[in-house]
């Protein structure tokens, strides 16, 4: 029997559209890759990025999601039939495979940081070298694959359970949770003494440290952090109701992430002045920064455990909608085929993810463009298939789609949007391509 799931609630949409898109984009990968990019200066590019660009694909997403029904790929085969478009969609869920294989494993980390905590083997003292030991664990073959086999399970447990039950439900609890403990995170690290060079190194920008990659790399981070360009907003949209005001939710969604970056941003920089770490430590920032953090606070140990548990949730809900891209391509909204499916996807990405997971370890000398086995499978999907997909989307919505078409399914749920549809439109058919083309003819040097 086919059956197409929807929200409950606009908020339990919003929320889970902001997990998704906040996740370790915003709280893991912004802070590293704003410190090995010249901080400030890649936070403004980020937010340029975000806004102008992000944010209309974000919208543009939505539209097709919603106007269509359907997963990912059958979406566009609705709206574009006889044509190649839905490749997008099949992009979508190629990129997404290759996210969630290693975004798994930073999720095993996490869940290595938790078990220690919680049996006392992560010790909060003065002594303690936390970057030797993020080293040691990440190095560990044995203790990397399992965390991230076990991360893997807990996904398609919640996805196996449908949108309401699984991935609604869980999202109204976490996000909430999460943003609250940032907000006594940033009290804390703002008293540091020491902590306004960190400060400073967010929120001023150097210019000079701008060149075509910092901005391909920032315009990837938005994307990333959005969860665009890979028809996951595609997904999540189609479960919407015809009475939902499309770009209320695509600014909360937007706002919520550039938010929790910055608290994310004013967590970590502010504790890496003071307490005397490098900007540019990499993957590894947050988890050598933060049980430094901690070490300074009261009650330090309880807070940690807290925090790793919310991060866990935060990283969950990103995982649950890149697994509910391919779930649902397959199923068909034939909901008895659910769990299997969710079980082989996921079983599969764990596969895939293996190297990933030792490529700082026993893999560690195997290199890829020279790049690491983690880090050539990051950049391929944020810095290139994810823009490509957002191009695509962006050429599909503006150009394969009558307005009149995108303009009636934008305002469903309005009284009518006026100008602010003309400027939305006016983006995603000429600033978002060009855009994205300047920023990759820049990376390459041909401009």
């Amino acid at each position: 029997m086919k059956n197409h799931e929807q929200w409950t609630s606009k908020l339990g949409f919003i929320l889970a559209a902001a997990g998704s898109a906040i996740g370790l984009g915003a709280i893991w990968k912004f802070p590293y890759m704003a410190g090995t990019n010249g901080g400030g200066v890649f936070f403004l590019l980020f937010l340029i990025m975000t806004i102008v660009v992000g944010a209309p694909i974000l919208i543009g997403e939505f539209i097709v999601g919603r106007r269509a029904q359907k997963d990912a790929v059958r979406a566009y085969k609705v709206l574009a039939p006889s044509s190649r478009w839905h490749w997008i969609g099949y992009s979508g869920v190629a990129v997404s495979f290759i996210i969630l294989s290693f975004y798994s494993v930073v999720g095993g980390w996490i869940l290595s940081y938790m078990a220690r905590t919680f049996t006392g083997g992560l010790n909060l003292s003065a002594g303690t070298d936390y970057a030797k030991l993020f080293d040691s664990i990440i190095a560990n073959p044995v203790e990397v694959v399992v965390s991230q086999f076990v991360f893997m399970l807990m996904t398609i447990l919640v996805v196996r359970s449908g949108v309401q039950k699984g991935i609604e439900r869980a999202s109204k609890y976490m996000m909430p949770a999460l943003f609250i403990m940032f907000i006594v995170l940033v009290i804390r690290s703002l008293t540091l003494e020491g902590s306004m060079e960190g400060v400073k190194f967010l929120l001023y920008p150097d210019f000079s440290a701008v060149d075509g990659n910092t901005i391909l790399l920032a315009l990837g981070q938005s994307f990333f952090a959005l969860s665009v360009g890979i028809s996951v907003m595609v997904t999540y949209a189609s479960y919407l109701s015809k009475t939902d005001h499309l770009m209320k939710s695509a600014g909360s969604v937007v706002g919520l992430n550039i938010l929790i970056s910055l608290l994310a941003g004013l967590v970590i920089f502010p504790a890496v002045f003071a307490l005397g770490f490098e900007p540019g430590a990499g993957p590894g920032l947050v988890f050598v920064v933060l049980p430094a953090v901690f070490n300074k606070m009261a009650f330090g140990g309880l807070f940690l455990a807290i925090f790793l548990v919310l991060l866990l949730f935060a990283t969950l809900t990103s995982a649950f909608s890149i697994l509910e891209i391919l779930v649902a391509v397959i199923v068909k909204d034939e909901s008895e085929k659910r769990a299997k499916v969710a079980w082989i996807s996921g079983i599969l990405i764990f596969l895939v993810g293996i190297p990933s997971a030792l490529s700082f370890g026993v893999l560690s000398d195997v290199t890829i463009a020279g790049k690491s086995i983690f880090d050539f499978a990051d950049f391929i999907t944020s810095n290139i298939g994810m823009p490509l997909g957002a191009l695509f989307l962006s050429l599909f919505v503006a150009y394969r789609l009558p307005r009149a078409v995108v303009k009636e399914e934008l305002e469903q749920g309005t009284k009518g949007l006026g100008i602010l549809f003309d400027i939305w439109y006016f983006s995603i058919r000429y600033i978002v391509p060009i855009g994205i083309l300047f920023v990759f003819l820049q990376s390459l040097g041909i401009l």
